[in-house]
């Protein structure tokens, strides 16, 4: 496995996956719309970035031809519509161009993101559309092919998504922060332990054909993390957890502003706790890391900035 072919390495997760991989100096090709958003992983020796669509069954089998191993990490939180199309693209169709994808390329590896509680029957478009597309490849797989797929619950690290954009609301909001969905439960996983599992993945048959649940060692309502987000800023907010009728008006209200901060499918993601029903798999032989050993390092150096903005704003006084 020294050949890997990254789509969504422009991400989160990306990042860290490609890193690692770099730094057990694997060859690796990240695909991305915008060349761009890769510029600090272009340092890397052994990384390479490619610009195209990657919705493109031509593009993308050109570029597979001599991978080991292909990861998708594509995925979509909320989409422009509101039926489900955008998801429906990015999680099914996609997955289906890949898989056609391998076959023309003799790839014999993928590695395929899904999402913790991932359904046919799940009350989201996203949760919906990425069991179908989880369930495509594994169906798809074969002696020709070998398919592994991971659920994981919501990742947290220095550059997330999650804590650090409830971090940007609470010092947005310095007297009341409305909270929907405050009882939802999380087991967060950290972002390298993530990417650990991924890379030792790769050439590990017993892994072959599996589906991981990632997850952390502890699981968290909503309230309970934004609360503990709000204490490690320093902050006196008075965090408001609202009922369902509430919550689903402000889903609905956001849901028509820009980038769609909270939306009617995210509330109905909601509805199913992102808790694992076992522990962190033993097979990648290590214990998955606390939140509380991570977060309050680069929550810690936000609020250190916010206080050196304050002394110098003093001083122009």
């Amino acid at each position: 496995m020294r050949n890997i072919c990254i789509l969504g390495g422009s991400g989160f997760v990306g990042h860290s996956i490609a890193a690692r991989l770099a730094a057990e100096r694997r060859n690796v090709t990240i695909l991305s719309r915008r060349r761009e958003r890769c510029r600090d992983l272009l340092v890397l020796p052994t990384v390479q970035v490619v610009e195209g669509d990657i919705f493109n069954t031509a593009f993308l089998s050109k570029q597979f031809a001599n991978m080991d191993a292909v990861i998708n990490l594509v995925g979509i939180l909320n989409e422009k519509g509101r039926r489900g199309k955008g998801f429906e693209r990015a999680h099914v169709t996609l997955p289906a161009k890949i898989v056609e994808a391998c076959r023309q390329s003799s790839v014999e590896r993928l590695l395929h993101m899904s999402a913790l509680k991932a359904t046919v029957d799940a009350p989201s478009h996203y949760l919906r559309s990425k069991a179908r597309g989880e369930n495509l490849l594994h169906d798809a797989a074969g002696d020709r092919l070998h398919v592994t797929s991971f659920r994981a619950s919501v990742i947290f690290g220095p550059k997330d998504s999650f804590i650090n954009r409830f971090a940007n609301l609470l010092q947005l909001s310095p007297y009341i922060f409305p909270l929907a969905c405050p009882d939802a439960r999380f087991q967060p996983v950290y972002v390298e332990d993530v990417a650990k599992a991924f890379v030792r993945s790769l050439g590990d048959r017993h892994t072959f054909g599996q589906r991981y649940e990632l997850c952390g060692p502890k699981v968290y309502t909503l309230y309970e993390l934004v609360s503990y987000i709000r204490r490690q800023l320093g902050l006196g907010t008075r965090i408001y957890g609202l009922g369902n009728g509430l919550s689903r008006l402000q889903a609905t209200v956001l849901g028509f502003m820009p980038g769609k901060p909270f939306s009617m499918d995210n509330y109905r993601s909601l509805q199913i706790d992102s808790v694992c029903d076992g522990d962190f798999p033993r097979i990648f032989g290590f214990r998955p890391t606390s939140l509380e050993s991570v977060v309050p390092v680069y929550l810690g150096e936000r609020r250190s900035q916010r206080y050196s903005l304050y002394r110098a704003l003093a001083r122009r006084r």
